[in-house]
């Protein structure tokens, strides 16, 4: 029941932006859901530290290479502990295990006839850094960066690619295939299939005269390619290398999770490599879209860039954490806006889920002294809902649907309110109507089947929920006994409940 997820590490020529924090928020949510479901989870994260562009960055910040990286690589751990993110571990590129690890692999690539030196020609794009075609251009320009790349030239070391297209195109098509990766969502599986059956080319996998980098093992004059290099971490955080056990039991990776401008080095450069390699391959790719400011991608280049820090200061860490995932689905691109937050954040949070908190917990004190009830009827009417609400929503992150899984709980809540207004509450304690203890135990079970599915993206809050509703066990340590042992929604009457202040006060609109 191992499930072992990773984001791509994050280049250090930049601090951290929601583009970044949208990937390891994703991956965060599987890997606290994995483990509520009693999985044996690994979920990594990183940062990527050699390449020309981080002698570049250093230089401008007058640092040397590994001290601009010690600064940035610091800037991502610091934001991924201010966004509450529980990585089992943090790679870096330029830690000992990690480099004698690409050395091992691109040893073996050598040794199995996979690379061979040669010369090459083409348009080198130095803010990607990789070689662009012509067809990847737009006006003349990098299609991210809007800047025109510069033609280079070098002989280095080349890994044949072509010898492993029938075999890609068998693994990637046929879903029945022993090693079959799953690629997500369906159009990017198509576009790499597409692309794929064009043909491939020799792709340049080392640099000449280039010190910041990994030197390749049989030449001293060549160091990896900054792409190949990173692609590597996958495993060498694991113990590749250093014929670690833990590497046996985790490989291969479960999920790798990626931006899609990436899709193409894990979809295809990865598993080939890892084929030369004589490695297993992943079982899943998933590429998400991008976030845009008027249709542009966001990046430090183009100067538009919202950091993580000024969303969660202005929607608190579960609000930021939530408002990412549930705006737009995940393998598509979103155009966002501060008022498009606010509304969603109001919605959701303020409206829907703090507000059937509230009401149902000031009814429980009102009426029944502060104290669970215990219902009138051993049939609860919303009760058998619960347990296909948790297989839906399973469903839905199993597929990295986001926005269907929160839209599915937001249904949930929406029904819970709904109901406080059809069985009137009010009136029943008027009339000392016996069903009343019935319709507060029925919404003390929405609330925290609400709370067990919402924790992964919200833990703050949902725990913080499963407290005022008087339960004192710690939700995410006890893991799957919710599930396996039917204590996960099934309030206990006479528990007393703790009333709090509002979960998310309404954001006005000149915030």
């Amino acid at each position: 029941m191992k499930y072992y997820i990773t984001t791509p590490i994050y280049y250090v020529n930049d601090s951290p932006h929601i583009g970044h924090a949208y990937t390891t928020i994703a991956a965060d949510v599987l890997a606290r859901w994995r483990r509520l479901c009693g999985h044996e989870v690994f979920f990594l994260t990183g940062t990527d530290e050699h390449g020309a562009k981080i002698c570049q960055a250093a230089e401008k910040a007058t640092k040397s290479p590994k001290e601009f990286c010690d600064i940035i690589c610091g800037q991502f751990q610091a934001a991924w502990k201010a966004l509450n993110i529980t990585n089992d571990y943090f790679v870096r590129t330029t830690d000992e295990y990690h480099i004698v690890a690409v050395q091992k692999v691109m040893q073996k690539l050598f040794e199995n006839g996979a690379i061979s030196k040669g010369k090459y020609e083409g348009l080198y794009c130095v803010h990607c850094e990789k070689f662009l075609a012509g067809g990847d251009l737009v006006d003349g320009c990098c299609p991210d960066h809007k800047q025109k790349p510069t033609p280079h030239s070098e002989e280095n070391y080349f890994f044949k690619l072509p010898m492993y297209q029938e075999k890609l195109l068998a693994i990637l098509s046929d879903e029945n295939h022993p090693q079959h990766i799953r690629i997500l969502p369906k159009e990017r599986r198509n576009e790499i299939l597409g692309k794929l059956k064009l043909g491939l080319e020799d792709i340049s996998i080392s640099r000449a005269n280039l010190p910041w980098g990994v030197p390749l093992p049989f030449d001293k004059t060549q160091t990896a390619y900054v792409w190949v290099d990173a692609l590597i971490n996958y495993i060498s955080a694991i113990g590749y290398g250093e014929e670690s056990p833990k590497f046996k039991k985790l490989w291969p990776a479960d999920a790798h999770l990626m931006a899609k401008d990436i899709l193409w080095f894990h979809a295809i450069i990865w598993p080939a490599m890892l084929m030369a390699a004589e490695l297993p391959l992943p079982k899943k790719v998933f590429a998400h879209g991008f976030f845009t400011i008027n249709g542009d991608k966001m990046s430090k280049t183009l100067g538009n860039v919202i950091s993580p820090a000024q969303m969660v200061e202005k929607y608190g860490v579960d609000g930021a954490r939530y408002l990412m995932l549930s705006l737009f689905p995940f393998g598509s691109d979103g155009n966002i806006s501060w008022e498009g937050l606010n509304e969603k954040f109001n919605t959701d949070l303020a409206n829907n889920l703090g507000n059937l908190v509230s009401r149902t917990l000031t009814m429980i004190e009102k009426y029944f002294g502060g104290k669970i009830p215990k219902p009138t009827t051993p049939f609860c009417a919303l009760n058998p809902h619960k347990t296909i609400i948790i297989e839906d929503f399973n469903n839905y992150l199993d597929n990295l649907q986001f926005h269907l899984a929160f839209d599915a709980i937001q249904r949930h809540i929406n029904n819970a309110n709904q109901y406080i207004e059809t069985s009137a509450p009010w009136k029943m304690a008027k009339e000392n109507n016996p069903e009343l203890a019935t319709v507060l135990w029925n919404l003390i079970s929405m609330i925290k089947t609400s709370a067990i599915c919402l924790l992964p993206v919200m833990p703050q809050t949902c725990n913080k929920i499963w407290q005022m509703v008087g339960e004192t066990h710690d939700i995410e340590k006890e893991s799957n006994a919710f599930f396996t042992q039917g204590i996960l929604a099934s309030p206990v009457p006479g528990t007393e409940i703790k009333k709090a202040n509002p979960l998310f006060p309404r954001i006005l609109a000149a915030q």
